[in-house]
């Protein structure tokens, strides 16, 4: 898929626009070394104090641990992401132990920290051929329950991974709009001292 029509109105590295967010995928497995080598990029993303609040749930596609996962997308994710070769689910730790104190915390960056870990492993499966696509739309009780995740973690997205395929894969709706998406102008995102931005 061309990511030609994606122009930046400054110079950045090319890989910040080859990567985007496709639900054609092929049905590929990934390896256990590929997912690692993804997963490790998001172990070096930065965080509030080195809280490193970030955790991985991950499952391979003909796998034991596939079905809990996948069976907590709603329909509309499940009709594509059947595809892809791995399922990884975000989590963060919302309270830890502050360097210089003996009782758990409320950690106010667990979800920025998270998001910096998944740009960073979205950023590696791009570089290593790969896709990843975030999802919102998952059962987050029901994922809670069937995964054990405790109470203080929350449940960020649910990340699907797979080798690029030909939008024909997909029902023809989602086919439409299997293109890279554009991004607003940088105009519309940053202000200069003080808030100015449109409703």
């Amino acid at each position: 898929m061309s990511t030609a029509t994606r122009l930046t109105q400054h110079p950045i590295d090319p890989l910040f626009t080859r990567r985007w967010s496709p639900r054609a995928f092929t049905g590929e497995a990934i390896s256990h070394s590929d997912l690692m080598q993804c997963l490790e990029a998001a172990r070096w993303a930065p965080s509030a104090s080195n809280s490193q609040p970030w955790r991985f749930i991950y499952a391979l596609r003909d796998t034991a641990a596939w079905d809990p996962i996948f069976g907590t997308l709603v329909e509309f994710n499940r009709d594509w992401a059947h595809r892809a070769g791995a399922l990884i689910v975000v989590l963060s730790r919302t309270h830890w132990v502050a360097p210089g104190y003996v009782e758990h915390r409320p950690l106010p960056s667990h979800s920025f920290d998270a998001g910096a870990a998944w740009a960073n492993l979205a950023l590696q499966t791009t570089q290593a051929g790969w896709h990843a696509h975030a999802m919102a739309g998952f059962d987050r009780d029901l994922l809670r329950t069937r995964l054990g995740v405790p109470a203080d973690y929350a449940i960020e997205a649910v990340v699907a991974i797979g080798r690029i395929g030909d939008k024909s894969l997909l029902p023809e709706a989602l086919a439409q709009r299997e293109i890279p998406s554009q991004r607003l102008p940088l105009e519309e995102l940053v202000a200069e001292g003080k808030f100015a931005f449109g409703a």
